[in-house]
């Protein structure tokens, strides 16, 4: 069983300049994917795919292999997650070089659990499925949303309104820190699976003001 992680970390980043390697509390931010990729144990191989020969230097710094540059079509804000994957899949299979899974985690995730990459992975072989992910539950019931029209408050959902919250389903959103996937079906196979975890876990980080908010987060969780 072969598992490849790929990072994919392109330098355009317009609202938080070279935000892939920027200092997260004293190292860049890409390393905290590295090292724990690395400390898992769980891959014959950590790469990181980039068009930017600053994040390939770090990259290599912490530990990671570079062994091409990305191209400049899956370099821009249109190239998807898939479209970087389905690169480097072509890749490695031009030296000859394939995997059975992988893992695909996000340059800016420094609040993941080598933990949570090992439950999903044994989701992933155990129960049958294309792809799996950590998941988070929404604090508040999405069922009782508002919208907002000329500051006029409607709600999305109106037969809710009455409705206890203890009795509406729960929902979740993607915690945007890594997708395991078999190799073959990669994340456009059918059968995505999810693990809950805690909302402390996760931050988003597109703002300097999420930039500290994670690095709150991390000092609770660590500290």
């Amino acid at each position: 069983m072969k598992n490849l992680a790929i990072i994919p970390a392109r330098g355009g980043s317009k609202r938080i300049p070279h935000k892939n390697i920027k200092k997260f509390l004293g190292k860049p931010i890409i390393a905290y994917s590295i090292e724990a990729a690395i400390k898992s144990r769980l891959f014959d191989e950590v790469m990181v795919s980039t068009d930017d020969n600053e994040i390939a230097d770090v990259a290599k710094q912490y530990g990671a292999k570079v062994p091409f540059m990305r191209s400049n079509k899956n370099a821009d804000n249109f190239a998807s997650i898939s479209d970087v994957i389905k690169e480097v899949k072509t890749e490695y299979l031009n030296v000859s070089k394939k995997f059975d899974n992988i893992c695909c985690i996000l340059a800016t995730a420094p609040l993941i659990k080598i933990e949570s990459l090992k439950k999903t992975f044994s989701i992933l072989q155990n129960k049958g499925v294309d792809s799996v992910r950590p998941i988070v539950r929404f604090s508040y019931p999405i069922q009782r949303a508002f919208k907002l029209t000329n500051m006029k408050v409607e709600m999305f959902s109106p037969q809710y309104m009455n409705t206890r919250s203890q009795e509406l389903e729960p929902a979740f959103h993607d915690a945007g820190q890594f997708y395991w996937m078999k190799y073959a079906p990669g994340l456009e196979g059918p059968g995505r699976y999810g693990l809950e975890i805690p909302e402390l876990g996760v931050q988003d980080i597109d703002t300097e003001e999420d930039w500290k908010l994670a690095e709150m987060k991390y000092n609770l969780i660590k500290g």
